[in-house]
């Protein structure tokens, strides 16, 4: 949940910024190219194909890759043998398309290849990064993103998110969009604005031909925005947008939050380097939004809860369904916030992936949400078990989602693992479930000839299972081998990657 943020929060950062100046001068080491090999033929026996549109199940096939391409996929005893070619017996097995998560921030990280491999040995075969920046898209032309062979592929990038430093007013929106437009963004991911730059940014992203994005900004209508052309909302809003739509208080709750915008533009455009600084001591707030939450916010949001409508709420998706707006409800992302006390999170094996540093500053933030009022934390509580129940109406009103999982003390691929399981306590089918991962990001982005089922022509990114995923969301998790761009990787292939991984504590090469 995004809300406010006080201005001395922004004034203390400002500070720091001028403290960080000294440092500026640092160069950094000119990223290398990055190739990645073409696969040879690959062949794979004995498998049940999912068809990711219908659930059909077609036992006893063999699936033949070429140069990362699959380019028969049929009955066993009707392919011919050769013996060149590397065959895996996986008699019994399920195979489905690559998994993608169509939210993270891997790209700006500084471990990037390590946590993108970590992504792929959990059958991560392609991933939205939604959050760009000038030197990201410059790296992507130049061919230096560290996106190799060990890698999911990178599907879409945006440039600099939308805040109040780069797009504080409605002309600055518009020169920051036709700018991205011109590096070659391939969206335009809107956070943190006012109300009048969000939709002067709407039309304006629409007009460069580049699909806008991201959160719904306090005091926003959600239908309106939905209406606008908004294409795809982010974790179930953030915040309380869509609640107050479903509120019979809608108009005084919108009225209210419309008086409490989450950030407020600086008095002045700060250069490029300067509002880098300043995102990155913001940084800390994002691992947990709720964990600087003020009470009249919480407040609001009890309220809106407290004066739900589900036929308004019913009545609102139907919009979404009619304006072909998407959701990535990112449900694994919400709940390490609003339920960050939580004994689980405190021990979780996996965070021996992460560096150390890195866990540290979580476990900080999360011990600053324990100190909240109780009162804060009941309504935190109350709120992700409404958001389970928002995603199956959702669901059930003809709303696209997508899987997606962000951040913010996750671990990277099993965290859409969580996900999965999530949406599953939600209600949603295994077929559901298996097509927000697969299918859905192939039709959302205009790719269904390359990538969301396993046809002759698709690319050969391919998840190989142990046991059906259509019987069980559970059974998403039991991976026996994974095929990224025509590269097999075992079981044991993929165990030797997270040792690397976690014996360099999250530095990988």
């Amino acid at each position: 949940m995004m809300h406010s943020m006080s201005r001395s929060f922004l004034n203390c950062t400002v500070v720091l910024i001028a403290l960080s100046l000294p440092l500026l001068g640092c160069r950094k080491q000119l990223p290398q190219r990055v190739t990645i090999p073409v696969a040879g033929k690959l062949r794979v026996d004995g498998v049940t194909v999912v068809d990711t549109q219908t659930g059909k199940l077609l036992p006893g096939m063999s699936i033949l890759t070429d140069a990362g391409k699959i380019v028969a996929v049929a009955p066993m005893a009707n392919l011919s043998r050769d013996s060149s070619v590397q065959t895996i017996d996986a008699t019994g097995k399920f195979v489905v398309p690559g998994y993608n998560d169509m939210h993270v921030h891997m790209l700006d990280q500084e471990n990037a290849s390590a946590l993108l491999a970590l992504m792929l040995t959990e059958g991560i075969t392609g991933f939205r990064q939604m959050s760009g920046s000038p030197e990201l898209l410059e790296q992507r032309r130049n061919g230096t993103l560290p996106v190799g062979k060990e890698a999911p592929a990178l599907l879409v990038m945006p440039g600099s998110v939308l805040t109040p430093f780069n797009a504080g007013s409605v002309s600055s929106a518009i020169d920051e969009i036709d700018r991205q437009k011109s590096e070659g963004a391939d969206f335009i991911k809107i956070a943190l604005v006012e109300p009048q730059v969000f939709f002067a940014a709407i039309a304006e992203a629409k007009r460069v031909g580049l699909p806008p994005l991201g959160h719904l900004q306090e005091g926003i209508d959600a239908a309106q925005a939905s209406q606008a052309g908004f294409k795809t909302i982010e974790h179930l809003g953030p915040g309380d947008s869509i609640w107050i739509g479903c509120s019979t208080g809608q108009a005084r709750l919108q009225a209210d939050a419309a008086q409490h915008p989450a950030m407020k533009a600086p008095p002045f455009k700060l250069p490029l380097f300067v509002e880098k600084l300043v995102m990155g001591h913001i940084r800390k707030l994002l691992i947990n939004p709720a964990a600087f939450e003020k009470p009249e916010d919480a407040a609001r949001l009890q309220q809106a809860f407290n004066t739900y409508d589900e036929n308004k709420c019913r009545m609102l998706a139907a919009r979404f369904a009619e304006n072909d707006t998407w959701h990535v409800p990112t449900l694994v992302r919400i709940r390490t916030q609003e339920l960050a006390d939580a004994p689980e999170y405190q021990s979780d094996p996996a965070l021996r992936y992460i560096k150390p540093g890195a866990v540290k500053e979580w476990r900080e933030v999360n011990e600053r949400f324990r100190k909240l009022p109780l009162s804060m934390r009941a309504t935190f509580r109350e709120a992700y078990s409404r958001q389970l129940a928002l995603t199956k109406l959702l669901d059930e009103n003809g709303v696209r989602m997508m899987s997606g999982t962000d951040g913010g003390g996750q671990v990277p691929g099993q965290s859409l693992h969580q996900e999965f399981d999530e949406l599953a306590k939600a209600g949603l089918s295994p077929l559901k479930v298996l097509q927000m991962t697969t299918l859905n990001p192939a039709e959302y982005l205009g790719r269904s000839a390359t990538m969301g089922t396993i046809d002759i022509g698709k690319n050969a990114d391919v998840v190989i299972l142990d046991a059906s995923p259509i019987e069980s969301v559970q059974n998403l998790h039991c991976i026996f081998g994974v095929i990224r761009a025509g590269f097999y990787y075992s079981s044991a292939d993929l165990n030797s990657l997270k040792s690397r991984i976690e014996a360099g504590h999250g530095e990988f090469r």
